[in-house]
């Protein structure tokens, strides 16, 4: 398994298309990078929801076209799921559907709650049953107890309550409500086909099915759909938007559009702006696939070092995999990559990757290039060191396991027995993503900072960070 940073979710929501349940499979199958362990889609024919949920990934969940018969009506809601509160478990499956004394009500949520345990805790303590151990859930007791009178402001009313990231689409029988936190932690978009109205985690979605993208839904924005048309509410108090640079350094698709701009051009900017920062004499640049591809590519460009596919990846290779009786080394590693001699042999190489986590990975994929005969190996990272863990959606280590929390770069670069390391700077991060100074644009950079936009409750100690 690679020593990454696991995706969070993706959510997707039409409303107002015959092929609604249809076009939402091929959205989630666009948007299967952010989540593999489970998936799940609701539809509504104007009476009634329907659900079809399961582990694993769409194409699996979703095999039958019997399922899709099973899933009639013009409004239907979809997520992929990576575990990031609650465990890999049926149960928490999303979308949660649930009947309750206005009637029925689905919710696909891309995020993480950073009070979800604290007003839970208060919701047993006054009654409340949970089938999940999902955060989620939090938000649909909140939703049936809130006493506004439009489903809109039923809403409002349970987000008030809670705190941290939230990218969430809800469905009814009639409506379709998507809504973003105020900080845009995570990014939201919204579109149209054929007069439908269209909300996705991403752009790429909007592509797959040929959807015309209209905007990005604004941090704060909530947006209720039904068949009417479409209005914009603004329920929460403002505050400076803080979304996440990780969604431009690693989770999002290299060819969607996020928090204004394509992510490829971002990612192939920080390569640019890393060979400024950390500029070697060198012979080949290449990349750690598949997204350390953009940065690599911008490194090279800037640097006049030639770009090569040095490692190649085999795509084929499923989250769990059978490994052989008799030990091969660096087996996890190996069956994902395999360097190409002829371009790695008797070079200098810069190997670009965009993090390292706990630095294990590194180690055996730079021995992988020595024994294929690199002379030198120069590794290059298009991100500061990720020293704190992520409370908004993002499944990370807990600071203890992350190896720059406490080694500097020199100690980290005898660990993974590079011959050089560098690191992007924050400064330079902001800047070639558009948040220079005297931009008003300013990401959410706490898992290399430190500095949180959201606060969270108090821990006991260090050792639990991650654990939300």
């Amino acid at each position: 398994m690679f020593d990454k940073f696991n995706d969070e979710c993706g959510v997707f929501g039409i409303f107002g298309h015959p092929e609604a349940a249809n076009l939402s499979y091929l959205g989630l199958y666009a948007l299967q990078h952010r989540g593999q362990e489970s998936c799940g889609i609701v539809a509504s024919d104007g009476v009634r929801l329907r659900a079809h949920k399961g582990m694993g990934i769409v194409a699996d969940v979703f095999k039958r076209d019997s399922i899709f018969e099973s899933l009639p009506g013009k409004s239907a809601i979809g997520h992929v799921r990576y575990s990031t509160a609650g465990g890999n478990d049926f149960k928490n499956c999303q979308p949660i559907m649930v009947d309750y004394q206005r009637g029925s009500i689905a919710v696909a949520h891309n995020g993480n709650l950073v009070n979800a345990r604290e007003v839970r805790n208060e919701l047993e303590h006054r009654g409340s049953i949970f089938s999940t151990v999902a955060d989620t859930e939090v938000l649909i007791h909140l939703l049936a107890r809130a006493e506004s009178d439009s489903l809109s402001e039923r809403i409002a009313e349970a987000l008030q309550r809670v705190k941290g990231a939230y990218s969430l689409v809800f469905l009814t029988e009639t409506r379709m409500v998507a809504v973003r936190d105020p900080n845009g932690f995570r990014p939201l978009v919204l579109g149209k086909l054929d007069g439908a109205y269209i909300v996705a985690s991403e752009t790429c979605a909007l592509d797959l099915i040929e959807a015309e993208f209209i905007r990005e839904i604004e941090p704060g924005e909530m947006v209720v759909v039904n068949k009417r048309g479409l209005k914009s509410y603004r329920p929460f108090q403002e505050v400076r938007p803080t979304p996440c640079i990780f969604e431009h350094i690693y989770f999002a698709r290299p060819d969607s559009i996020i928090f204004g701009k394509q992510v490829y051009g971002v990612r192939k900017d920080f390569g640019r702006m890393l060979a400024r920062e950390h500029p070697v004499d060198a012979d080949v640049v290449i990349p750690i696939p598949d997204s350390g591809v953009p940065a690599a590519i911008g490194y090279a460009e800037e640097s006049g070092i030639p770009f090569q596919l040095g490692l190649i990846r085999n795509h084929y290779v499923g989250r769990t995999f059978i490994e052989p009786q008799q030990s091969i080394r660096h087996f996890g590693v190996k069956i994902k990559l395999n360097p190409v001699r002829e371009v790695i042999q008797g070079k200098r190489v810069v190997v670009i990757d965009d993090s390292i986590v706990r630095g294990t990975t590194a180690r055996k994929i730079i021995k992988m290039i020595r024994n294929a005969g690199a002379k030198e190996v120069h590794v290059r990272i298009s991100s500061p060191p990720t020293s704190y863990p992520c409370f908004y959606g993002i499944d990370t280590p807990t600071r203890k396991e992350l190896i720059s929390s406490s080694h500097s770069i020199e100690e980290i670069n005898r660990y993974v027995t590079s011959d050089s390391l560098g690191y992007l700077s924050l400064k330079g991060m902001g800047d070639a993503a558009g948040a220079s100074a005297g931009s008003d644009k300013v990401f959410c950079d706490a898992c290399f900072s430190g500095k949180y936009p959201v606060k969270f409750p108090r821990l006991k100690d260090d050792s639990q960070l991650g654990l939300f």
